[in-house]
């Protein structure tokens, strides 16, 4: 397994993993904080991977630190990506640490489409989906998961984004 540990200056930034010799497989990327008196935060971490069926899909993990909530917008693209075998209609699931569902979305608009709205980052596809909600802290983790409507399969990103509460 590989690792890098650093301190960065606030801007975007790209973690890519590639197998060794060119194979193929299911990697894990995680991002930590180590500075804990630091006043930074996250603003919004990203991942693009293959959705396939069964339990083979798309996952963000999210660890809410410190004492505060978190609001935040989760979202499921597909439909919009610019890449060959994106996929066409993704459903998004958010879970607490117990693996209990929060909530879950298949196409914005049918559901929180005002709060998606306000938040001024919605989905610019209404087959993607979204989710906002305000997760409790205390090193709280919780778990996002993209899978296919009816099925489906291919190329989709998942996003998290930290509002201002």
């Amino acid at each position: 397994e590989s690792a890098i540990l650093m301190s960065l200056q606030p801007g975007a930034y790209t973690a890519t993993v590639r197998g060794v010799n060119h194979t193929t497989g299911i990697a894990l990327v995680e991002a930590y904080d180590l500075d804990r008196v630091s006043n930074a935060r996250l603003a919004n971490i990203s991942t693009r991977g293959l959705v396939q069926t069964s339990d083979n899909v798309l996952i963000a993990g999210i660890i809410v630190g410190g004492q505060t909530p978190q609001r935040v917008i989760v979202r499921a693209t597909g439909p919009s990506l610019q890449v060959p075998g994106k996929l066409a209609n993704p459903i998004l699931e958010l879970r607490d640490s117990d693996g209990n569902l929060i909530r879950s979305n298949d196409n914005w608009r049918s559901d929180q489409e005002a709060e998606i709205t306000a938040t001024t980052i919605a989905p610019t596809n209404d087959l993607e989906s979204a989710i906002v909600a305000t997760l409790p802290a205390n090193g709280t983790s919780y778990t996002a998961i993209v899978r296919g409507a009816d099925g489906g399969t291919g190329v989709a990103v998942i996003e998290v984004y930290g509002l201002n509460n």
